[in-house]
């Protein structure tokens, strides 16, 4: 299938929304690889299995799918010399587990689903394995009775941290060592216990510096007298450490003889884990199982697109009996695109094995290629306009296009010259129709619709405009091409009919009398005046909560400019769109009120009779000004900045 297509129908989304549902990250990947199938008896399958899984749901929601985290990297983590760790060991415990508890919950699902519930046979069951990785592995680590050397061991060790303790917390309390101890505690570096000893004292114990403190006052030793005792601790740890990893060899030993088992299991309820999924995808769409053919019959009930959800108006769709070629036409924003986008992703997703939002009696043909052709694609990187990306296209639409081919353009020829558009939308559209393509087009052309109308195979359809109300239904009519809706709702809206009828034999070459009894010319005016009157106050009450809305700044104040945060003193302002004229940097400019804000007020900061001019006016024109107030003097300017 072409990537273009699943990117233009959508289908992505589907696959994301269906991946939400997963329980697992494996089922989630699994869902979002999911590609249609061309194989029928393959589709039926995934149908029927779906519908099963679909009852078993809507008898018990909640499904035993648990557990499978951390399974797939236990498994290639095998038979690489490697013992595995305990937090593996508890997750494959409760794998284990989970497998047992997914045999119990599909048993007494055999009689409602029995694809489904035969599944669970491929999971064998285990329990020798679990209940050693049960008896072994305790609170994330090794149980001390996972064998009798390690339990001899972990006992000599906790004999020995006793006596060792004990000895430290006398060497502490002893009244010999209080003065040249910080602190009367016991602590550890390493796993050793050590003594907190002043650093002057450093050489009235033996023993070895194992730290020292931030300060560098308090020294951490390890007396001499129990650093014998502190090696035989650790002699044993280690026996500890040996013993621990004789089990955990032990226990990786009785998991790699039951390793294709434990991969059978794992395939098998990610299986389950993704089936689920797509059951609560189908079950929120009110989906069903549609009849699969080979034979370029698609047959839609009420049918809704699944990503507009109770927004979709249903949609009743029938083509390949006998034709096979279907031409919309209506109104832009009718609906045309939101139907053929229908037809497409619904192909999609039954090929794919999915149930499909769609009332009884639907049927969907099998498609080896699902090429599509909507939207201008325009690419700005190849330089190419809009009519040429499609056109790249069409011709790539052209090179694939066979007897098992669905193929759906919008707007075909569209983006040139009108006429020469539509004898390059016809001739293509008869070139795909001689291949054996099921063909769903869209149009404003009037002329395809009569070719649709005069050529063998295809079909005319329209989306329904009501009248009325002057808005789309999105309702498909097939049978009968769309009636021009200009004239009309132009004649509704008011216009003369004399006009109308001119418009019509300019357009047909014909006359056609219009006539517009229903509307009334002076109601129609009173009308136009009233919107008039409406949009005239609307404008009003925008400009006085404009200007309302227009902070006061004063001469002088001065003010922070956002984004740049530049500091900036009002000169003037604001004028009617609400800009004031601010000096920043010995320069003046005008910025809106909405980038500006009050940071010192020319209140706070000048005195009343304070001449502005020192800061607003050059030395030069400060001078000259003052000349000027005396006496007229030839050739001799002021300029003034606005």
């Amino acid at each position: 299938m072409n990537q273009h297509t699943f990117k233009v129908l959508e289908f992505g989304l589907i696959k994301e929304t269906i991946a939400s549902y997963a329980l697992t990250t494996s089922g989630k990947k699994e869902v979002l690889a999911l590609e249609p199938s061309t194989n029928v008896k393959q589709i039926e399958s995934w149908l029927d299995e779906l519908s099963e899984a679909v009852e078993i749901m809507n008898k018990s929601t909640s499904v035993p799918v648990h557990g499978l985290e951390g399974i797939e990297l236990l498994l290639q983590s095998l038979n690489k010399g490697v013992a595995l760790r305990p937090d593996q060991f508890s997750k494959l415990a409760e794998f284990l587990d989970n497998c047992g508890k997914m045999r119990r919950f599909m048993k007494d699902k055999e009689w409602m689903a029995p694809r489904v519930s035969s599944y669970i046979y491929s999971i064998e069951e285990l329990p020798e394995l679990e209940k050693e990785i049960v008896r072994c592995i305790r609170n994330g680590g090794v149980d001390d009775y996972a064998s009798k050397e390690l339990l001899k061991v972990r006992k000599q060790i906790a004999i020995q941290e006793d006596r060792l303790k004990e000895k430290v917390l006398q060497m502490v309390r002893s009244s010999q060592l209080k003065s040249i101890l910080q602190e009367q505690v016991v602590s550890q570096r390493d796993g050793r216990y050590v003594i907190p000893v002043k650093k002057e004292y450093r050489n009235k114990i033996k023993g070895a510096v194992l730290d020292t403190s931030a300060s560098g006052s308090t020294l951490f030793i390890e007396p001499e007298e129990i650093a014998l005792s502190q090696e035989q601790l650790s002699w044993l740890k280690a026996e500890e450490e040996a013993e621990v990893q004789k089990v955990l060899f032990y226990l990786t030993g009785l998991v790699e003889e039951k390793e294709s088992q434990i991969f059978l299991a794992m395939e098998t309820m990610i299986h389950y884990d993704v089936l689920f999924a797509k059951a609560k995808y189908s079950r929120s769409i009110g989906g069903r199982k549609p009849v699969v053919n080979e034979s370029h019959y698609i047959r839609l009930v009420e049918a809704r697109h699944p990503l507009l959800g109770s927004q979709a108006v249903p949609l009743t769709f029938e083509l390949g009996s006998p034709e096979h070629a279907l031409v919309i036409t209506g109104p832009n924003t009718g609906g045309k695109t939101v139907t053929i986008k229908t037809v497409g992703l619904l192909t999609l997703m039954a090929q794919s094995g999915l149930h499909l939002p769609v009332a009884e009696g639907s049927s969907i043909s099998v498609y080896q290629n699902i090429l599509v052709d909507i939207g201008d694609g325009q690419s700005i990187m190849e330089n190419l306009s809009t009519f040429s990306s499609r056109i790249v296209n069409i011709i790539e639409i052209l090179k694939e296009t066979n007897d098992r081919s669905l193929v759906i353009l919008d707007e075909l020829g569209s983006g040139t010259d009108p006429g020469e558009g539509m004898g390059l939308a016809t001739a293509i559209l008869e070139q795909l129709y001689a291949k054996g393509a099921t063909l769903l087009a869209t149009t404003h052309y009037s002329e395809i619709k009569e070719f649709a109308d005069l050529h063998e195979g295809f079909i005319n359809g329209s989306m329904e405009f009501d009248l009325n109300s002057l808005k789309p239904t999105y309702k498909l009519h097939i049978g009968m091409g769309g009636e021009s809706q200009a004239f009309a709702i132009a004649l509704k809206l008011g216009i003369h009919p004399k006009l109308i009828q001119r418009a019509h034999e300019i357009t047909y070459k014909e006359i056609k009398i219009y006539h517009n009894d229903e509307v009334d010319p002076a109601a129609i005016r009173e009308k136009e005046k009233q919107i008039i009157v409406n949009r005239h106050q609307q404008r009003t009450k925008k400009n006085a909560l404009r200007k309302e809305k227009v902070p006061v700044y004063h001469q002088g104040d001065n003010v922070v400019i956002s984004p740049d945060n530049l500091i900036g003193i009002i000169y003037k302002g604001p004028d009617e769109q609400g800009n004031y004229l601010v000096q920043v940097k010995g320069e003046k400019k005008a910025y809106n009120h909405k980038r500006l804000s009050l940071k010192i007020a020319a209140s706070e900061m000048y005195p009343e009779d304070y001449d502005f001019d020192i800061i607003f006016e050059s030395v030069e024109n400060r001078k000259n000004k003052k000349l000027l107030s005396r006496k007229h003097v030839n050739g001799l300017t002021v300029f003034h900045e606005e």
